[in-house]
């Protein structure tokens, strides 16, 4: 036999369009009624799943259709990581980023176990709290080149920047778009139960930082051990020996870029910037690094439309990665598989039913890859089913932080996760083969985290009476 080839993650996506489009054949097609909360958010109304009359049949030409409405769709995060190569590509012209490169292997060319731990915990800190996410798309190419330049790789660069971001979506703190969204819908105290996320939040960052490390020390030992030793370096083929001295106005240059985020970060919490003002930002800091530079008009311009063209096949994947979930819309099939999946747990026991939520969780974050709005769909169905099965609404919460966050790593739905790979130059079958292992060992510690959670009654103290919930339905 020969060895099997994996396809190309463009041919996976396109597949998983054609088996979404086969499911809406074959699964019954219903809706749950809705009702629009107070911030305008519709949310399903449990126990209102009702059967269409009549089934439609999406065509082979309703899924081709499918496909520009997804790139649709999928436009302001198409453009935005269009726009950022675009403006990094002018940031490389000026040598800021080789020099950073040079100062980053001064301090960490011989730890590098400490920049692997540091950038994963720093990541998810910020994803924990403001909920950062397509913010370190940015910092991507940077990693790469750095971990090109001490003997790694762009797998060990991809495995740090997502690891913090789907381990600070799990283990969030306060994060505005999830946590605070589901415990709303739970009615319990906004950011309650902090202190048992405080506690097991280092031992998930552990968890991510020795996957990586791992993977890192076996490539240091050879660099035939590399998962992507066969692809191209989205960096080129030339190694910068003698790396330019961090002048003036690199260093101009390099605190206006952590200014622009602070401000983003800021400005998305405070004034709901997304992302049509996150690309605007970056625009203006790419103007900004063309006048500090010193880099003329013209090379600006061609820069930015190198840098653009560059990312162009990323922006394909993002496209059709958001089609999948269109075509199980348009098949009216989406609330059927959230009412078949939470069936079964009204038949198992707290414990059991606490981790059956968790992996509900995770498969339907397939479905459903906004943190938001998976939130929105799934959490008014598991708070009552929480309540029949005497699970405190809280674990509800945790299983769902744990489920939606984790599989943010894994999940070829997830237009930021398919962006930072596609900007590395990774293909979806090689991430999937490193991120498995990871995502296997934090849901078997989630599963452990949500048992002992059920056993000790965590979020007993903040669970609503009956009356409490009859009267908030109510109003």
């Amino acid at each position: 036999m020969g060895k099997f080839k994996v396809p190309h993650t463009l041919t996976l996506l396109f597949s998983m369009m054609v088996i979404a489009m086969i499911a809406t054949w074959i699964v019954p097609q219903g809706f749950f009624a809705t009702e629009t909360m107070a911030n305008g958010r519709a949310v399903v109304v449990p126990g209102t799943f009702a059967l269409v009359e009549e089934r439609s049949y999406l065509t082979p030409w309703q899924l081709l259709t499918a496909i520009p409405r997804a790139f649709a769709s999928a436009q302001d995060v198409i453009f935005f990581v269009m726009i950022l190569g675009g403006v990094l590509a002018i940031a490389r012209a000026t040598g800021t980023v080789d020099a950073l490169i040079g100062r980053l292997l001064e301090r960490f060319g011989s730890r590098p176990q400490m920049l692997i731990f540091m950038v994963i915990f720093c990541f998810a800190m910020a994803s924990s709290f403001i909920g950062t996410a397509g913010e370190y798309i940015p910092f991507v190419l940077i990693l790469v080149a750095l971990c090109k330049a001490m003997r790694l790789d762009a797998m060990t660069a991809v495995g740090m920047t997502v690891a913090g971001y789907g381990i600070g979506y799990g283990i969030s703190a306060v994060n505005p778009f999830t946590l605070v969204i589901a415990q709303q819908i739970a009615d319990i105290p906004i950011l309650s139960g902090w202190p048992l996320r405080a506690a097991i939040f280092l031992p998930f960052v552990l968890i991510g930082f020795h996957h990586v490390w791992s993977y890192a020390q076996k490539v240091i030992a050879d660099p035939n051990n590399s998962m992507v030793k066969d692809l191209p370096c989205p960096l080129g083929d030339k190694h910068a020996v003698n790396y330019p001295k961090l002048t003036i106005a690199h260093r101009l240059i390099l605190g206006s870029f952590v200014l622009t985020i602070g401000v983003v970060a800021y400005n998305i919490r405070v004034n709901g910037w997304y992302l049509y003002e996150l690309g605007a930002a970056f625009i203006a800091w790419g103007l900004f690094v063309t006048a500090v530079g010193k880099v003329s008009a013209d090379t600006a311009a061609k820069k930015f439309i190198e840098g653009a063209m560059e990312l162009t096949t990323t922006a394909m994947l993002i496209g059709v990665a958001r089609g999948i979930s269109l075509i199980l819309e348009d098949g009216q099939v989406l609330h059927s598989l959230v009412h078949g999946m939470s069936l079964p747990l009204s038949y198992v026991g707290a414990e059991v039913a606490a981790v059956g939520m968790l992996i509900i969780q995770t498969l339907l974050n397939f479905f459903i890859p906004s943190g938001s709005g998976q939130a929105y769909v799934t959490m008014p169905l598991m708070v009552p089913l929480a309540d029949l099965l005497e699970i405190p609404r809280q674990v509800a919460v945790l299983a769902y932080q744990f489920g939606d966050g984790f599989s943010n790593m894994i999940i070829p739905t997830n237009a930021i996760l398919m962006g930072i790979i596609g900007i590395a130059g990774i293909p979806y079958g090689h991430w999937f083969r490193f991120c498995l292992p990871l995502m296997i060992k934090l849901m078997l510690a989630a599963s452990v985290v949500l048992v002992l959670a059920v056993v000790f009654d965590y979020g007993d103290d903040v669970q609503p009476t009956t009356a409490e919930y009859n009267s908030s339905t109510s109003q």
